[in-house]
């Protein structure tokens, strides 16, 4: 394993739990004398209990000399600071090092208060912003900075979010072929996603064998494989009757188109061992588009893409197209997210009984 970079000098700090629905009144009084009325706002606008708020806060002469609010959402391997206030040089050190001692590998940093150099002073790298997209959903903050804590961090693609509740499988398809250049970044919008979407539905969710058919269609040079341990339609334990067997029809159909293309579908349940194999394949452009569920992540039991696209030490980074601004998230928190390997490896399997996975390796060439 990599050695963690090392924090430029020790700081003492504390963990504070952050109360998220209690509101000013009641929050330390250590606190409310080094943040501003619009951070505290901006910290109570939301319910970040599902992320496990909590404060990071330096001591000082008769209080704190600083704080951050850190949040992460669960099954991962990362801390955010939404801000960090007071002495910030001071909070940002006390965060790395509380990251590095619960074996994180990344903090990233929301961009609503901190300088450019202030983040570039404590060691953090400036994000590229977010590609322009098709949703009206609050934004979040224009820029966004990451640390890694262990390894060397992987190259970073461009984070598009997807603009309906059902299109992810495209999204991730897209990102990574803009990753693999042969999409151009500003060419993804709204009208590629959802055309991308319309040609691998199985309606409205994309499942595997049809995502990688779409795939191939619209870039017959990139190599294409399907990884699916069952023969059985998937997607569709929560529907019975006619609604259930047109859409097993339509992934028989998929099927057959695979076929004709020279798409392989394989009957085989893809390991995190071949998945992190294939994201770390030196000299390539290749990419896992993953099928997980949202319940350890989000608290819901929801099908959903992510794209992998890297690894570091003891965990698999991807992209999630879909964040959830009620629980206090930005495009920060989905944006070369680390997921723990034991967690990726048990959120990616899917069903009831007989659980399966489905994978769609991409190779962009």
């Amino acid at each position: 394993m990599t050695t963690p970079h090392p924090v430029p000098y020790a700081v003492p700090y504390a963990v504070v739990p952050y109360a998220p629905g209690a509101g000013p009144a009641a929050w330390p009084e250590e606190l409310r004398r080094i943040a501003g009325p619009e951070v505290l706002e901006r910290w109570g606008a939301a319910d970040r209990a599902p992320h496990a708020p909590r404060l990071v806060a330096v001591p000082g002469d008769g209080g704190w000399a600083a704080a951050a609010l850190v949040t992460a959402r669960p099954g991962t391997a990362y801390a955010k600071i939404v801000d960090a206030v007071g002495d910030v040089p001071a909070a940002a050190r006390a965060v790395v090092a509380y990251a590095e001692e619960q074996r994180l590998v990344q903090v990233v940093w929301e961009g609503w208060t901190v300088s450019g150099e202030d983040a570039a002073a404590a060691g953090f790298a400036p994000l590229r912003p977010q590609l322009p997209g098709g949703t009206d959903e609050p934004a979040g903050p224009r820029t966004g900075y990451v640390r890694w804590t262990a390894g060397e961090g992987v190259a970073e693609p461009a984070y598009y979010r997807q603009s309906t509740h059902f299109s992810c499988g495209a999204v991730t398809a897209l990102l990574a072929q803009v990753r693999a250049g042969v999409v151009r970044p500003e060419s993804l919008d709204r009208e590629a996603e959802l055309t991308l979407w319309r040609d691998a539905t199985n309606f409205p969710a994309c499942e595997p064998v049809g995502l990688g058919v779409a795939v191939r269609r619209r870039w017959p040079s990139s190599s294409v494989e399907v990884f699916l341990d069952t023969e059985e339609p998937v997607l569709l334990d929560h529907l019975d009757g006619d609604e259930r067997e047109w859409r097993a029809v339509l992934q028989r159909a998929s099927r057959a188109d695979a076929d004709r293309l020279g798409v392989p579908v394989h009957g085989l349940r893809l390991s995190l061992a071949e998945l992190r194999e294939a994201v770390e394949a030196p000299g390539r452009c290749r990419h896992v588009l993953l099928l997980v569920s949202l319940a350890t992540m989000q608290g819901f039991d929801v099908p959903h893409w992510v794209l992998c696209h890297g690894a570091v030490p003891g965990a698999v980074v991807v992209e999630d197209p879909w964040f959830n601004t009620a629980a206090g998230e930005t495009w920060v928190d989905a944006h070369l997210l680390p997921v723990a390997d034991a967690s990726l490896d048990a959120m990616s399997l899917l069903g009831g009984e007989v659980r399966v996975r489905g994978a769609v390796l991409v190779d962009g060439g």
